[in-house]
């Protein structure tokens, strides 16, 4: 699919001002350029165009407000200082992947004042001697190169953290509905045990009726022959 289409579908029938995150990864760029995006993205925030076939970001429009530029798996070489300029608040940028040979391709990000974690891997200056010092030294704004920091220390994945806390949440919130569930199993149990209760007092109930029904039955009968042998003997007297 083509990105200017791409971009198109992704608006989802809201307008480019109020669109803060764009993905058009794994579309097509017809010439090697950026395509389908305005200066009316104005409140962008975070842009992915991995794998789209980019040579060049020279029709990158005016986005003061991108945070985040994902452009690994492309084609694009050098000429950064596009992106000093169209994107001057710049926090986090991955051009893993593309075809950044010299130190100098680099260079041009000095002006991004805000960056703080830059990744090349797969470029071919990272086979460079002392890459990462000379980095580092070139671009001391820069915290992480390539997720890790001068001292190695891995960068904090944001997301993961989101994704933990969401993981927590739903945990603390677990306990509480099985809890419940228990509580309603059990209620229905005790009510059901109340139920059988009643059932087999009102079965006792019944039976000691009928026996004392029983001897009452007996002991009129008794007392009927008892009567019958009285009437006899007045008779033969």
């Amino acid at each position: 699919m083509e990105m200017k289409k791409r971009i198109s579908l992704e608006l989802r029938n809201r307008t480019p001002a109020e669109v803060a995150e764009l993905v058009v990864d794994n579309c097509r760029s017809s010439d090697g350029e950026v395509e389908g995006l305005t200066d009316d993205f104005k409140d962008l925030e975070f842009l992915s165009m991995v794998n789209v076939g980019l040579t060049s970001l020279a029709k990158l429009p005016s986005l003061p407000k991108l945070r985040k530029l994902e452009l690994s798996d492309n084609n694009i070489s050098g000429a950064l200082e596009t992106l000093s300029e169209k994107c001057p608040n710049l926090t986090y940028l991955n051009l893993s992947g593309n075809k950044i040979k010299e130190l100098s391709n680099v260079e041009a990000l000095q002006s991004l004042k805000s960056l703080r974690s830059l990744d090349l891997f797969n470029c071919e200056i990272t086979t460079l001697e002392e890459y990462r010092d000379s980095v580092f030294e070139l671009l001391p704004q820069v915290t992480y190169l390539d997720g890790f920091d001068q001292d190695d220390n891995e960068a904090p994945d944001s997301e993961a953290d989101d994704d933990d806390e969401d993981e927590d949440g739903e945990d603390g919130a677990g306990p509480t509905g099985d809890y419940d569930e228990e509580d309603e199993e059990e209620d229905e149990e005790g009510s059901e045990g109340g139920e059988d209760e009643e059932d087999e007092d009102d079965y006792a109930e019944e039976e000691e009726e009928e026996e004392q029904a029983g001897v009452r039955g007996e002991k009129r009968k008794r007392d009927a022959e008892d009567e019958g042998e009285d009437d006899d003997d007045d008779e033969d007297d």
